[in-house]
């Protein structure tokens, strides 16, 4: 929760306006929100911790407990959509001070549930609810239309994320290669190697990464209809034939830490949303991505 404070000190405003009654600023408002997805509470329930925890608030300068509607209020205020930025660049500052940030960068995306509820009891409903395969392969559309998706930047030495998209529906991964590697190059210019699944398959993307931002792109061919034939593109015809077999003890083989990251994210922060609105969805998404950031941060400093 500190450090949480102390991020959002020096990039977020103190109040959201001069109006308000000024009973808590943004910083603090924003390290109980860290404390609520880290904690996996919901607002009432991260209410209750902090008034069991009231140490915590004293700490970073809070004579009371906020209401769950105040961190409700907060949350939406907040926009984190275009402050999670600032946030992330000041997060990579300080990792690149303790020199946690390697030359290697993994992208992938993953797909969250909208509701505590897992998929498999979303099949059995359909399953039992109509014999028409048809009908149920129509719900299965609108939820796929409606599913939240994070695609995220990774650096694999310190499983740091230094750039992350959320968007809702399950497109095409390609067009988020361009500002994922954008985002995450920008905040450590010295990546020199950036990793990605078929989803990123794109010449496109191959020469984004080597002739605008001269970073070498790894990025396993499949994209598109199968065949037997290689590639028509140079770099994705180089793909084809470099990243054969097994990639184990190769660097391409460091593409897993980001996967290890989607699990990391799901395992301790959840794999369901508690928004109900896409935007809030979205927004909580980046929300966790910080909080993962921070968590980070504080396992380094204790160490």
């Amino acid at each position: 929760m500190r450090f949480a404070y102390e991020l959002a000190r020096g990039v977020l405003p103190r109040h959201f306006s001069k109006f308000s009654r000024h009973d808590f600023t943004v910083p603090q408002l924003f390290a109980c929100l860290v404390v609520k997805e880290h904690q996996r509470k919901s607002y009432r329930g991260v209410e209750a911790l902090l008034r069991d925890a009231d140490h915590w608030c004293r700490d970073i300068g809070m004579r009371k407990v906020p209401d769950h509607n105040t961190l409700c209020n907060a949350f939406h205020a907040l926009h984190l959509a275009t402050r999670t930025g600032k946030l992330l660049d000041r997060l990579a500052q300080w990792f690149a001070i303790a020199r946690q940030l390697g030359s290697v960068l993994a992208i992938d995306s993953s797909i969250y549930d909208s509701r505590y509820r897992s998929r498999h009891y979303e099949q059995r409903c359909r399953h039992y609810a109509t014999g028409d395969k048809s009908s149920a392969n129509r719900r299965r559309s609108r939820s796929a239309k409606c599913s939240p998706k994070l695609s995220v930047g990774v650096c694999t030495r310190s499983h740091l994320i230094l750039a992350g998209r959320a968007k809702t529906g399950m497109g095409s991964d390609a067009p988020d290669f361009d500002p994922l590697l954008y985002d995450a190059w920008r905040r450590h210019p010295h990546l020199r190697t950036v990793l990605a699944d078929a989803g990123y398959d794109s010449e496109n993307n191959h020469r984004i990464a080597r002739l605008d931002m001269n970073v070498r792109s790894l990025i396993k061919t499949g994209a598109g209809r199968p065949s037997e034939k290689l590639p028509s593109g140079y770099y994705r015809r180089l793909m084809k034939k470099r990243l054969k077999g097994s990639q184990k003890g190769k660097i391409y083989g460091q593409r897993a830490q980001v996967e290890t990251v989607n699990s990391m994210l799901k395992r301790n922060l959840g794999d369901a949303l508690r928004s109900r609105s896409p935007k809030a969805r979205r927004e909580e998404q980046l929300l966790r991505i910080l909080t993962h950031n921070i968590a980070l941060l504080c396992e380094d400093m204790e160490g």
